[in-house]
């Protein structure tokens, strides 16, 4: 084998990368792609309920994705554990989508809490938990705003945490097969 830390491994558990333990899934996803496929039919934006004070502009908390897609997920079988770790100001979230038939994926996504204290922290945690559910079954806000993807700075400093990226470019002529 050529260079380990470039090379992905496939066992029938999971499917991982070195560089970035995710997305790792179960060996088989049919039936929770085809739960998941129905559920997402089901699955209506997020409702843009709360406010956003540096912004002045409203935006789906974490209760309004859950209300979004808790009923369609539960009613195919389908359910979600989000486990949270903290290094310092560094925030982990891992995203696990579990289908009855045992058969499930992972995720996780890392950013960094722009206070190091337990407010900044939890703070962290509900934005990380929140994308990351939204993501993984496919909850989008009912009009996604582009604050973030803006040039423009919160008035006072603002809460919003970094993301940090841990990924990198590999060839897909090193991907294994999924098709098999």
């Amino acid at each position: 084998m050529s260079d380990p830390s470039n090379e992905y491994t496939y066992d029938s558990q999971r499917m991982t990368s070195p560089v970035y333990d995710c997305p790792a899934h179960s060996a088989d996803l049919a039936l929770l792609g085809a739960a998941l496929s129905k559920a997402q039919a089901e699955i209506e934006g997020a409702s843009k309920d709360s406010v956003n004070p540096h912004f002045k502009s409203k935006y789906a908390d974490l209760a309004s994705v859950w209300d979004a897609c808790r009923g369609p997920l539960t009613k195919y079988g389908l359910s979600v554990v989000q486990l949270l770790a903290a290094d310092g100001a560094k925030v982990t979230v891992t995203t696990m989508l579990l289908h009855s038939s045992g058969q499930w994926i992972k995720s996780e996504l890392s950013m960094t809490a722009q206070k190091n204290d337990p407010q900044g922290i939890g703070s962290c945690a509900t934005y990380a938990r929140r994308y990351s559910l939204s993501s993984m079954v496919g909850v989008a806000p009912e009009d996604d705003d582009g604050n973030a993807a803006s040039a423009s700075k919160p008035a006072r400093g603002g809460d919003a945490p970094a993301p940090v990226s841990t990924a990198r470019r590999v060839p897909s002529s090193t991907l294994p097969s999924l098709n098999k």
